[in-house]
């Protein structure tokens, strides 16, 4: 079967999660870090994978690299971070779309991320 192509509304969420930065880095202070996507790991179909709005920003060290990444040590990175599920709501809360069911943008009114503060894992201006 073939792969499906992103829509544009998955390709702009997605793009917007990566701008947001590391959510690991973020709760650490560092509000710069680059970022890849990370799809949430949950109970889906065998074989297949969260959604392109189950997804949380994570730069390489703490999504497959560093000793503290989900794929090295998901136990440990859940300890540290929080379960992928409360990193995907913080996520949504960043990105201003919580009660959308489809994850689009389109009425977004995204706080800069930059101007906010990580404090025992919750934002505030």
């Amino acid at each position: 079967m073939a792969k499906k192509s992103m829509t544009k509304q998955e390709r702009k969420h997605l793009q917007a999660v990566v701008d947001l930065g590391c959510i690991a880095c973020a709760k650490l202070g560092i509000y710069d870090s680059p970022a890849e996507i990370h799809h949430i790991k949950g109970k889906f179909r065998m074989g297949s994978k969260a959604s392109h709005f189950e997804t949380i920003p994570l730069c390489p060290n703490h999504h497959r690299n560093g000793g503290l990444s989900y794929h090295v040590n998901p136990s440990v990175f859940t300890e540290s971070f929080g379960t992928q599920q409360e990193l995907l709501e913080e996520v949504l809360d960043w990105l201003n779309v919580d009660g959308c069911p489809c994850g689009c943008l389109e009425a977004n009114n995204r706080k800069d991320i930059h101007n906010c503060f990580a404090h025992n894992g919750m934002l505030y201006d």
